[in-house]
């Protein structure tokens, strides 16, 4: 584990690709190897708070394997309630050097100090930016609830087809309404949950990503799942197409994540301030291209697992300006209806926001 939060910290590595890696050649059995993705994932989303309840004891600058030991360290004697014995013990066992008496020293002062926080954003483990952002979009109260839920493990929800899914991945395919007889083209499918998910209500649909490697991920769940589901390698941007074919397209596009932010624990701290606006670009052209192939009459459903206007409202405000569209009324059931989007707030689910458009 304390391998596996130095990789992640300082070399870039990405937790939810690393440490199923490490896993299958650790020898260890199931019950350790659901510790060490406890020990990790909780870790590295918890690691501002970490740090703070760690720092407050550390006397000077800290090197990279202390650095992890101290939030491995205070994470099970906070977050898990470890016995401080056991987590002080096993943690310094797992140090090599002279790092070992410093993680001792703070690790037991943790154990014994009070918790406490300067600020809810430190408390809560988020940078203050993503804090404060969630706050202005979804209000105090719901802002809250979201990024508490998404300190905890992801919940998934498995189809009758067997595949397993998050429930707000579920609910967009039931939004996009697929019909038996219809063609339906998914322009950015991988790894091909929703793709499934529309063709198991009798549609025909068209899956498409813009890399092989991508397209490989559909056509494994296709096989696997016996879907009537067929696949292309083909850039979202500029689909291979005639104009009016389809009649419906889904465009769940490429996001920022804000509302996925539980299934990769280091998303939090890789996100930046100023790429929301980069993707909204890449989410309008998206978007034009699938209302391209849409024939009139046809519903283009537009989704991303993030909040806020710059991603959702101000897309969909573009396209209704240059445009021959409507907005669709929003989905009823569990979705909230928000600025013209249709709104999931991370809770049982991830977050989603989802906007419907048809061709006049």
């Amino acid at each position: 584990a304390m391998d596996a939060l130095i990789r992640i910290d300082t070399g870039g590595a990405y937790a939810n690709i690393l440490l199923p890696d490490m896993l299958s050649k650790s020898g260890l059995s199931d019950e350790d190897r659901r510790f060490v993705t406890q020990l990790v994932y909780g870790t590295t989303r918890m690691k501002r708070a970490c740090d703070h309840l760690a720092k407050r004891f550390l006397l000077g600058p800290a090197d990279d394997q202390v650095t992890a030991a101290l939030r491995m360290g205070t994470f099970q004697l906070v977050y898990l309630q470890t016995p401080p014995h056991a987590a002080v013990d096993a943690t310094v066992g797992a140090v090599t050097g002279g790092g070992r008496k410093v993680v001792n020293a703070v690790l037991r002062r943790v154990a014994e100090a009070p918790v406490e926080f300067p600020d809810e954003a430190t408390r809560l483990s988020y940078p203050s930016w993503i804090y404060d952002r969630f706050q202005q979009t979804l209000g105090p109260e719901l802002a809250e609830d979201a990024l508490e839920a998404m300190n905890l493990p992801a919940t998934t929800a498995v189809r009758d087809d067997g595949y397993v899914q998050d429930p707000a991945s579920q609910l967009v395919v039931e939004a996009v309404g697929a019909r038996p007889g219809e063609l339906v083209l998914d322009l950015c499918a991988a790894p091909g949950g929703k793709a499934t998910g529309l063709a198991a209500a009798g549609a025909t649909v068209i899956a498409g990503d813009r890399r092989m490697s991508r397209v490989g991920l559909v056509v494994d769940n296709v096989q696997r799942l016996g879907s009537n589901v067929k696949t292309v390698v083909a850039d979202g941007r500029a689909v291979p197409f005639a104009d009016a074919v389809a009649d419906r397209v889904l465009v769940d596009a490429p996001c920022s994540g804000f509302g996925s932010l539980r299934r990769r624990p280091d998303a939090r701290w890789r996100i930046e301030p100023e790429g929301q606006e980069r993707l909204a670009e890449l989410q309008l052209d998206l978007i034009r291209s699938g209302l391209r192939v849409l024939r009139p009459g046809g519903t283009l459903t537009y989704s991303v697992c993030t909040f806020g206007p710059t991603e959702g409202r101000q897309v969909i405000d573009a396209i209704l300006a240059d445009h021959d569209v409507e907005l669709l009324d929003p989905p009823s059931g569990p979705w909230l209806a928000r600025e013209g989007m249709a709104t999931i707030v991370p809770g049982e689910s991830d977050g989603m926001m989802l906007a419907q458009l048809t061709k006049r």
